[in-house]
């Protein structure tokens, strides 16, 4: 079979869909299929070292949600990408984020091929769908199938633009992540350490974990926290820093994937503060593959992934005295944590990449051997 992976991001910078997409790209090539991804590029593809990669469109950073999306903002794509799809004779292609400018939508546009569409998002969409859901309810049409990676993403993309939709998850690289590590030396000094990953960006709560654990250290001084993630400090965070003179608070910054789960085995505990406009939690599963017991702000992209009591706690968003508690009931409980640990190793197993891409490839199947439906026909020099 020949696929088409489409993303809306920059593929040179770090982003879930991108991960996502690579993921799906390796398993199908592993699988003997050929694999081409369309995506806007801040670096050429052989900068990228992607021989599979087709840049179309530069990207350019878009304020989004309290964070920045690198998307692709022209509308003069439709003659490259008929080229491509004309070139490349594709058996299916299957489009990330289908209804964001400008590369998705404008594939979603002119193709004739049977096309499926993956939401991925959740709160960050509510205000776009809403003023032009009319517009798009059009296009929306042409897809053979709609994934939703979560529950949550799946009731936000339905309430609009209403349909089925099947929930396929994110994966992790589940081998990666729970293969047994030792501490890294620095942090394996009998301190308890709690980690936290993700970029430095006002959605992902850091601040109120920083509060949480400026209580937590006059509670017990032998404890430690280590920030894992790319971009500057938020000013909220630095501030926060600043005022509580806190100690043993490690600003490690990015950290290569392949390093990623030296951390996670070097934590005790593995803390999440996002406030929201999450759709999933994949530093969760990535926690749960290394068998760490986890807090985290109780969101329903996060709720769709751990259960409460079982694999970690959930709190509310932005209560840093509670998430404080359940940061000390976890660091003082050895079973407990331990426990829940195992639990979420369990949990995470059903995550894995692999088993995600051969979900993705049974849909593909599906599609390709189902009749299309009317509204896929449409003349590729049409305009919305």
């Amino acid at each position: 079979m020949k696929i088409a992976l489409v993303s809306p991001y920059d593929f040179a910078y770090p982003g879930g869909v991108t991960v996502h997409v690579s993921h799906l790209d390796e398993w199908f090539r592993r699988w003997g299929h050929e694999v081409k991804i369309l995506a806007p590029s801040s670096q050429s593809a052989q900068a990228l070292g992607r021989d599979n990669l087709i840049v179309i469109g530069r990207p350019v950073p878009v304020p989004s949600s309290g964070s920045v999306a690198r998307i692709s903002v022209s509308f003069r794509l439709a003659g490259r990408v008929r080229q491509v799809l004309e070139q490349e004779r594709f058996d299916i292609v299957h489009i990330h984020e289908p209804l964001v400018p400008a590369l998705p939508l404008t594939v979603l546009r002119v193709t004739l091929i049977p096309t499926v569409g993956t939401f991925h998002a959740y709160a960050e969409s509510k205000r776009a769908y809403r003023y032009s859901r009319f517009v798009l309810s059009r296009w929306i049409k042409k897809l053979s199938a709609r994934i939703a990676v979560s529950r949550p993403a799946q009731e936000l993309i339905r309430h609009y633009f209403p349909g089925e939709y099947e929930i396929i998850p994110n994966g992790i690289d589940f081998p990666h992540f729970s293969r047994p590590r030792p501490r890294l030396p620095q942090f394996d000094d009998g301190k308890l350490n709690i980690l936290f990953v993700g970029r430095m960006e006002k959605r992902k709560g850091l601040p109120h974990l920083l509060n949480a654990y400026a209580e937590l250290k006059w509670l017990m001084p032998n404890c430690r926290l280590l920030v894992v993630g790319p971009g500057a400090l938020d000013e909220e965070s630095a501030q926060v820093l600043g005022e509580r003179h806190l100690e043993d608070v490690h600003l490690l910054g990015y950290v290569p994937s392949e390093d990623l789960p030296l951390y996670y085995h070097s934590a005790d505990v593995f803390c999440s503060p996002a406030t929201g406009a999450e759709s999933f939690g994949i530093v969760l599963l990535e926690a749960m593959a290394a068998g760490k017991a986890i807090v985290a702000s109780n969101i329903p992209g996060y709720a769709s992934v751990l259960s409460n009591g079982v694999e970690g706690l959930l709190v509310e968003p932005k209560e840093d005295a509670t998430m404080c508690d359940a940061l000390q009931h976890l660091l003082i409980d050895d079973g407990l944590r331990l426990h829940m640990g195992e639990m979420g190793r369990l949990k995470a197993q059903d995550y894995s990449w692999d088993k995600v891409a051969a979900r993705v490839l049974a849909l593909y199947y599906r599609v390709l051997t189902s009749p299309a439906p009317r509204e896929s026909l449409v003349a590729p020099g049409s305009r919305p």
